[in-house]
């Protein structure tokens, strides 16, 4: 949901509102953290819901176990999110950057002392992960308090943060459900692997190939945040000429990134394995996902720029709508017929992935293809202005 700020704060910087931003990320804040309630109820219950879906009890109380730890880490997050997008806005990545790798140093150190070095063992690496996350929290916090550069953005907490809730939700709710779509997807298919024979093989290798997609995907991930500051600045700016040569710049970003990424992984696949098992079944099984992979990577950097300009132009709800087609009434049914009824197995699910990912990118290049950029600088315009706050300090 926190994406959603990179429609609202992007495009008012653009217009140089510059105290909306503060104003906005305050909200957004608040926002999330009353939303952390109900899902750390979900996570606390985690067991008993995942055995209600038939899967294995011993991996459902270790789900569970795991995600408990997780809850603070989670509180983290909804503090975390919107004051990276807050920085995302002002191209302000350095301190982003340095404070990831500041926590990644002490995330790796922390890590392997609670998994290896105490008795939490695999609980070890939630705990490491909630700590990790409260202290980008604070780097985050100490930056922007202190910073020259977020002299003009930064906003106390007022009451105007929690009078438009309304209009954050507006554009938080569709992000969330463009993002979000996808991801149940690929977790729905990991629980359809754990019904599957030789549940836990099929179960590791699954996981084990989307790890390794979600890592490889925050390249992409990255052009896409990058694309949707460069067009929300724009339109906000309105200079439409500017988002569509922005668009243009961020593909070509994506297509060399691709042809790099996949001759990489398609170079390592008769170890890439090992990264994660000693096992020479699950290896070698991993070895035979390797080109299929590779495929669905390809396709993931022109879906993940796609998806940060939806961000920043402010359609969200046009993707969410084609990640509801693409996974829901492609990816899953394909999935399911390839994988059980043709008995392919985890083959048959990630050729499922490989067909909703195709049809993502297929639609989301049609409407961007289609796009009228002089009318989304205009709705840029009307929503920066549509709310104005008493104390804006407007710099022409």
């Amino acid at each position: 949901m926190a994406s959603g700020l990179e429609t609202l704060c992007g495009q008012a910087y653009g217009a140089k509102q510059y105290r909306s931003l503060g104003v906005y990320t305050n909200r957004a804040i608040f926002s999330l953290l009353m939303l952390c309630l109900p899902i750390s109820l979900v996570w606390a219950s985690m067991g008993k819901l995942l055995q209600l879906v038939g899967q294995d009890p011993a991996i459902s109380q270790e789900a569970e176990r795991y995600a408990k730890w997780l809850i603070p880490g989670l509180f983290a997050c909804a503090i975390t999110e919107p004051l990276m997008k807050f920085l995302q806005s002002q191209s302000l990545i350095l301190p982003m950057l340095l404070s990831s790798v500041s926590t990644l140093c002490l995330h790796v150190l922390l890590c392997w002392l609670l998994v290896f070095k105490s008795s939490l063992s695999n609980v070890g690496a939630a705990v490491s992960l909630s700590i990790s996350s409260w202290l980008n929290v604070l780097i985050l916090i100490l930056y922007i308090r202190y910073s020259d550069s977020c002299r003009l953005t930064r906003s106390p907490i007022t009451k105007e943060a929690f009078k438009g809730i309304n209009e954050f939700f507006r554009v938080a709710v569709p992000s969330a459900l463009m993002m979000c779509l996808a991801w149940w997807s690929y977790e729905l298919l990991i629980l359809l692997s754990g019904l599957l024979p030789n549940a836990k093989l099929e179960t590791s290798v699954l996981s084990i190939c989307l790890s390794n997609r979600a890592l490889l995907y925050c390249i992409p991930s990255g052009l896409g945040c990058a694309a949707s500051t460069r067009v929300s600045n724009e339109l906000g700016a309105s200079n439409q000429k500017g988002a569509k040569l922005a668009v243009l710049v961020s593909m070509l970003f994506a297509v060399s990134e691709a042809a790099l990424v996949v001759a990489t992984l398609f170079a390592l696949r008769h170890v890439l394995g090992y990264a994660y098992s000693n096992e020479e079944e699950v290896v070698n099984y991993v070895y035979e996902m390797v080109p299929m992979m590779c495929f669905t990577l390809a396709v993931d950097n022109i879906q993940g720029v796609l998806s940060g300009v939806a961000r920043g132009s402010g359609w969200q709800h046009l993707g969410a709508y084609v990640n509801l087609g693409a996974f829901y009434l492609v990816e899953i049914p394909v999935a399911i017929l390839l994988g059980f009824a043709l008995q392919l197995r985890g083959k048959g699910l990630w050729m499922g992935i490989m067909c909703g990912t195709t049809t993502q990118s297929i639609l989301l290049v049609v409407i961007t293809s289609f796009t009228n950029w002089e009318h989304q600088a205009k709705l840029a315009r009307e929503r920066v202005f549509h709310e104005r706050l008493p104390f804006h300090n407007e710099l022409n």
